[in-house]
């Protein structure tokens, strides 16, 4: 099996665990007082990050005594791993039972934080010099072994990846099924796993040429068509004259606003700050390549 596969196989295997059926849930719809909201103590889930974060450092480590150390990557996704710790186990995720817009700021915590930043630092390769030296070519034989790789790879082309991560955003706004997410564990649990693992997808696709002089104009068109989809779904929320989402309207606290007041402030998360960050990394693309383009243009002295 080559070294590519292993890495999609790792990149499965260890994105999956945080989101195993744990003991504790994730969060209540309508807790019964607000001061109950506190960090998830959920043993799984912080073993599973724990587990996560100390493999890529500990082949991070490696690759640092190979002279190969990457630091910007390092705090990539160091910075991502925090992410996730903010949107599944910080208060946020507790406040998402009880409000719409801490529920959204949850939402895009792990699609345009934690997902792009954890891409930017290629945990896969990390994660890969973690293994024992003997422990690699045994693994990756199994690995070579389950169908899970070749259907990755396909779902990590640009068009297939900016497909999957709409339909995850569009459908699970629709009414009954973030309300199911709302009343069953299971539901959100799996609402919460296709956000975060089709982000991936789509930030792979995206970021996956980073380090070519060449402009990928597909990443381009799929960014800005992202930002404006996903605009368009905020813009919906943040307008409309009807709550969405009864549930939330049956609540008795609300960060101070009324359950509409509280949807519009959703909507405006998911419409500004999530639109700029499709923005800002579109930007960012395009000054790279223009920059490389230059340093290909300059004459040698």
């Amino acid at each position: 099996m080559t070294s590519r596969r292993l890495r999609y196989a790792l990149w499965g295997g260890l994105l999956l665990t945080p989101w195993q059926p744990a003991p504790a849930p994730a969060h209540t719809l309508g807790l019964s007082d607000p001061g109950g909201i506190s960090w998830n103590t959920g043993v799984w889930l912080w073993c599973s990050l724990g587990l996560s974060l100390a493999l890529y450092w500990r082949g991070a480590f490696r690759l640092h005594q190979l002279g190969r150390s990457q630091p910007g990557r390092v705090a990539s996704f160091s910075a991502g791993w925090l992410g996730l710790v903010a949107a599944l186990v910080s208060p946020i995720d507790a406040a998402g039972g009880l409000s719409f817009a801490a529920h959204m700021v949850q939402h895009e915590l792990l699609m345009i934080v934690a997902a792009p930043l954890l891409i930017a630092g290629r945990p896969a390769r990390t994660w890969l010099w973690s293994l024992p030296a003997h422990w690699r070519k045994p693994v990756g034989r199994w690995f070579g072994r389950q169908p899970a790789g070749g259907m990755l790879r396909r779902a990590c082309r640009p068009l297939p990846a900016w497909i999957i991560h709409c339909v995850a955003v569009w459908g699970w706004h629709v009414p009954f099924c973030f309300q199911a997410a709302l009343r069953h564990e299971a539901v959100h649990l799996a609402q919460h796993a296709s956000f975060f693992l089709s982000a991936l997808l789509f930030w792979w696709s995206i970021l996956a040429r980073w380090h070519h002089a060449e402009p990928d104009r597909g990443a381009l068109f799929y960014l800005f068509s992202t930002m404006m989809h996903t605009s368009a779904l905020g813009a919906l929320l943040a307008l409309s004259a009807q709550l969405w989402y009864p549930a939330y309207g049956a609540l008795p606290w609300q960060l101070g606003l009324s359950p509409l007041e509280d949807q519009q402030l959703g909507g405006l998360i998911m419409w500004i700050p999530g639109a700029l960050s499709y923005v800002i990394v579109a930007l960012v693309l395009c000054a790279r390549w223009l920059m490389g383009g230059e340093r290909e243009a300059l004459p040698r002295p």
